[in-house]
C-alpha cells in the first residue's frame, strides 16, 4: 500500500496561533510524518520554524521563553501611512530563530505561506526567495504591520484571503490534510464572558479591536476552508485574546490537548 502523503495547514489567529505549536508536538511525539506545511499569519510563522528543523519542543520552549518577556520590545513604530509597526524587530527575531535569513530551498520539509494582494483581494502563495520576508507579508495584519512590498503588489496577512490554506497543501502534493484552526466561531465568542480588571470589564486596545474585527470578517471563510480537509484540529482557545502573546504556554498546552484527542481519528483514518 502506498503511503500517503501527509499536509498540515496551519491557520491564522494571532497570539492563538501559538496554540500551533501545541499540535505539532503531539503528531511529532505520535510519530505522524509532516511530508508538507503551509500557513497563514500566526501559521506561516509556526509553519516555517518547524519546516526548519522538525523539532516542535525546541519551538515551545522558545516561544513560552519569548512570551515571558514584555512583547512590547518587537514593537518598532512607523510613522502611520500603510500601519503602526514596521516589522523589522519581528524579522531579527524570527531570522535568529531560523538560523539567519535563509531560503525556502534550506528547508527540511516543503513549506509555503500566504499573503493578500491590498489591491486585487487575490491570494499570493509565497514559496520562494526569503522564508523571513515571506512570513513577514503573512502577518501583515491591516492597520498593524506595515504592507509588504513584494514583486510589484503590496501585501498584507493571508488570513484575509485564506485563513487555513488547505487547498494550498492539496496542491503542494499532499493526499492527507490536516488542518489547525485557532479562530473561534461568531457564537462561541458571544458565550465567553468578558475578561475583567479591578474596575470591572476590561475595555479592548486598538490591536486586539483590529486583529478581532478580521476574525469576525473572514470566519465564513474559515469553515469553507476547513471543509476540505481530511482532520481538522481545533484547539480550545475562544478565551485567549488575540492579542495575548503572554498566554504562549497556556496556548500550546490547549493544542495539544485538541490534538490528542484528534490522534485515534488521524491514525484510523491513514490507516484506512
Amino acid at each position: 500500500m502506498l503511503k500517503k502523503k501527509i499536509g498540515l495547514a496551519l491557520g491564522a489567529g494571532a497570539a492563538r496561533g501559538m496554540a500551533h505549536i501545541g499540535v505539532l508536538n503531539v503528531l511529532e511525539k505520535e510519530g505522524i510524518p509532516i511530508d508538507v506545511i503551509v500557513g497563514t499569519s500566526a501559521g506561516a510563522a509556526v509553519g516555517a520554524l518547524y519546516a526548519r528543523g522538525r523539532n516542535a519542543g525546541l519551538i515551545k520552549q522558545q516561544v513560552i521563553e519569548l512570551s515571558q518577556r514584555r512583547i512590547t520590545r518587537l514593537i518598532d513604530p512607523a510613522l502611520p501611512r500603510t500601519g503602526f509597526i514596521k516589522g523589522e524587530k519581528f524579522n531579527d527575531l524570527l531570522a535568529s530563530f531560523l538560523g539567519g535569513n535563509i531560503k525556502f530551498r534550506d528547508l527540511l520539509i516543503p513549506f509555503a505561506c500566504t499573503a493578500t494582494d491590498i489591491g486585487t483581494g487575490e491570494v499570493v502563495v509565497l514559496d520562494q526567495g526569503s522564508v523571513v520576508e515571506a512570513v513577514r507579508a503573512s502577518i501583515s495584519l491591516p492597520g498593524i504591520f506595515t504592507v509588504v512590498k513584494r514583486a510589484g503588489r503590496y501585501l498584507v496577512d493571508g488570513g484575509l484571503a485564506s485563513p487555513v490554506p488547505v487547498d494550498l497543501a492539496r496542491r503542494m502534493g499532499a493526499d492527507f490534510v490536516i488542518a489547525s484552526n485557532v479562530i473561534p466561531g461568531v457564537l462561541d465568542r458571544a458565550h465567553q464572558p468578558a475578561k475583567k480588571s479591578a474596575r470591572g470589564t476590561r475595555e479592548p486596545n486598538i490591536i486586539h479591536v483590529l486583529i478581532q474585527s478580521i476574525h469576525i470578517g473572514t470566519y465564513s471563510l474559515v469553515r469553507s476552508d476547513l471543509e476540505k480537509a481530511d482532520v481538522v484540529i481545533e484547539p480550545d482557545v475562544v478565551h485567549i485574546g488575540a492579542a495575548d502573546f503572554g498566554h504562549a504556554r497556556e496556548c500550546i498546552r490547549l493544542g495539544e490537548l485538541a490534538t490528542k484527542k484528534a490522534i485515534p481519528e488521524i491514525k484510523s483514518r491513514l490507516e484506512a
